[in-house]
């Protein structure tokens, strides 16, 4: 399901790469984002801070050869499923907040996995709740959960194991995450979390 914004022109955005088909497109992001995951997961230490701008460099990283809105806030307003997401005037409040009140807070070092498990699921329900970037938000989402999981020293989250149903319910807990609720979000995490 594609997002909803006022300004939407079809289905397809226009990119740097002149790209003209979904499946073109969708080759090329993920392949940003694949390229991205190695750069980033090379440079992980234990020095790496999870913040606003890692998350932004994230994004830009992963999409900078496609579109020229890669590592910035988007600035249309978006909704998906009748589900509308932040409003883009508000996102640079929302950010700061969301670095403020979560991400400012992480463990450097975890020494239970449920601390860990309970610190990704509520980073990444905000994150996919605040909705930041024009395209792209939920492989950026899943992209920090990963690395996350990674310097804690644990291999990625099993993100392939969510079917159908699976999702369904993943939808459901991003949206109790607008009530602070990460309870569903947890169990979600858990359930792909690595061995």
């Amino acid at each position: 399901m594609k997002y909803k914004s006022p300004d939407s022109q079809g289905e397809l955005l226009p990119n740097l790469l002149g790209l003209k088909t979904k499946k073109e497109i969708g080759e090329s992001e993920f392949e940003g984002f694949l390229k991205a995951e190695i750069y980033f997961t090379e440079k992980l230490s234990a020095k790496t801070k999870f913040n606003v701008k890692y998350i932004l460099s994230l994004h830009k990283e992963a999409l900078k050869h496609l579109y020229p809105f890669a590592g910035k806030l988007r600035n249309v307003n978006l909704s998906k499923g009748g589900f509308p997401f932040a409003a883009a005037k508000f996102l640079p409040e929302s950010m700061s907040a969301f670095e403020k009140e979560i991400l400012s807070k992480l463990k450097n070092i975890y020494n239970k996995k449920e601390d860990l498990v309970r610190d990704i699921a509520t980073v990444h329900g905000e994150l996919l709740f605040i909705h930041p970037f024009r395209e792209g938000n939920g492989r950026t989402a899943r992209l920090l959960a990963n690395l996350m999981s990674r310097k804690a020293g644990y291999e990625s989250l099993k993100f392939e194991k969510v079917g159908k149903k699976e999702f369904e319910k993943y939808v459901v807990s991003v949206q109790n995450c607008a009530e602070k609720d990460y309870t569903k979000m947890i169990e979600f995490i858990n359930s792909i979390f690595p061995d």
